[in-house]
């Protein structure tokens, strides 16, 4: 799978979350697909739960139809440094690759924090138009810890 068009879906991932169009969010997925926010700790041990999960795209939309329409949160934007993936392998027309993040956090009075490192461990293949989208994007976190509400997808 050509690496140039991985970087390019993670630059519109990252994209999508930090400029708030969270509703293009779940159009870089297939349908059925898996997201999941976990820890680092909990892959160790085998936990298969997270934070999030979600195993649908309607799962995805309905995530941001709560956040724009019910959850109540402060305020915040995240600003997503994104590594180079590695494909660590491909089958099918499937790509298994995994990538680094960091993201800060921007609270509305312009306080930043670290908020979350780690790394993506993704399921890439295209969709029928060719366009690629993750039929799988498990977001491992370093820390184990959140200070605050996890509401925004990472």
């Amino acid at each position: 799978m050509d690496l140039a068009r991985i970087v390019e879906l993670n630059a519109i991932y990252a994209r999508v979350i930090d400029t708030e169009q969270l509703e293009e969010w779940p159009k870089l997925f297939h349908d059925p697909c898996l997201y999941k926010l976990t820890t680092a700790d909990n892959v160790a041990k085998g936990f298969e739960g997270g934070l999030i999960y979600a195993d649908t795209r309607g799962m995805l939309e309905d995530r941001i139809s709560s956040l724009r329409r019910v959850n109540i949160y402060e305020s915040q934007r995240y600003r997503h440094i994104v590594g180079l993936p590695v494909v660590l392998g491909e089958t099918g027309g499937e790509a298994e690759v995994e990538t680094p993040f960091l993201i800060v956090r921007i609270m509305r009075e312009g306080q930043m924090d670290v908020f979350a490192t780690g790394c993506y461990r993704d399921r890439i293949k295209p969709d029928a138009s060719g366009a690629l989208r993750f039929s799988q994007r498990i977001v491992v976190c370093d820390s184990r810890r959140f200070d605050t509400l996890v509401a925004i997808p990472f």
